[in-house]
């Protein structure tokens, strides 16, 4: 524990408690590590002190410097953010091994350290991390005959779909909300649906990846310790992730239904992004216009939409 002296060979007043606690935090904190924090802009602004100071600043016991207490805080503190982006990235973390996982967590967590007062923001950037570094091909699992030839993109995908899974469970919902209805889509006249919004509810996330995942994810987390799941081939794929009644839910999407669901996610009114979602379909005129009446009516069981804006 850290504690004020009450005596000090210096003439000038210690900090207040409050000083103290930021001065802590700055060197405890530090990515560089306890030495670095330290000699931080931020901690020597708060209390310039010499190591002999030190000593008066932070209680020493018999075999444990101050310094040397400093840092079992320090590495405590890694150690549980370390432990945290585990939990937000579980199938990760099991198909890499605790020893790569970390290894990952931890240089992300120096290039990118905890700005936040909640630990909901942690992991934010962390598979924009995975891209920046590429990890190469060799820390994949020892799995020679199942490794990836886009094992970085595989990565990196998984990493991404499952920050937004959390992201959807944490974040707004639609439970005890207003949701379009289909008995009110068929109130809209046909002529004011080209002109039309659909506006999203706020859970519902849009992903593209390199790789089938929502299939993989799904075997992964079901599956039992030490049991293997078999990682997919390069593929194209879409998922819409959204929350009803507390759960989670993912559909499997095509690219057409994701090109129109991206493109009423962005504002654009219903004739374009159906314009846009039938120039990437394989369907015939009839078949793709009977292939959306299914898609809406899907959707709109699954609560996709909270609301249609109409133009006046």
């Amino acid at each position: 524990m850290t504690e004020l002296s009450k005596t000090s060979d210096s003439s000038e007043a210690w900090p207040d408690l409050s000083v103290v606690q930021q001065w802590f935090q700055a060197v405890v904190t530090d990515p560089a590590g306890i030495s670095a924090g330290l000699q931080s802009d931020e901690a020597l602004e708060l209390a310039p002190m010499s190591r002999a100071d030190l000593e008066y600043m932070v209680t020493r016991s018999d075999k444990v410097s101050a310094r040397d207490r400093l840092a079992i805080y320090g590495n405590a503190y890694f150690a549980r953010l370390i432990e945290c982006l585990g939990d937000s990235y579980p199938v990760l973390k099991r198909i890499l091994g605790d020893e790569v996982f970390n290894g990952f967590a931890f240089n992300y967590l120096q290039r990118y350290p905890s700005q936040s007062y909640t630990l909901g923001h942690l992991g934010e950037r962390f598979s924009q991390y995975l891209g920046e570094t590429r990890p190469d091909a060799d820390d994949a699992p020892p799995r020679d005959e199942e490794r990836l030839l886009g094992w970085p993109d595989f990565l990196i995908d998984l990493a991404n779909l499952e920050w937004v899974i959390g992201q959807v469970f944490d974040g707004p919902g639609i439970e005890g909300k207003s949701i379009l209805s289909a008995e009110k889509l068929q109130d809209i006249e046909p002529e004011q649906w080209p002109s039309a919004r659909l506006n999203p509810v706020p859970c519902l996330q849009l992903i593209a990846t390199r790789f089938p995942l929502n299939e993989f994810y799904t075997l992964a987390r079901q599956a039992s310790a030490g049991e293997e799941t078999p990682f997919p081939s390069p593929l194209d794929s879409y998922v819409a992730i959204t929350r009803r009644d507390y759960v989670v839910r993912r559909h499997e999407l095509t690219h057409a239904q994701y090109v129109l669901l991206e493109a009423l996610a962005k504002g654009d009114v219903l004739g374009d992004a159906i314009e846009n979602a039938a120039a990437c379909s394989d369907l015939g005129d009839q078949d793709f216009a009977e292939a959306l009446q299914e898609w809406f009516q899907y959707w709109t069981s699954q609560q996709f939409f909270a609301s249609v804006t109409l133009s006046a």
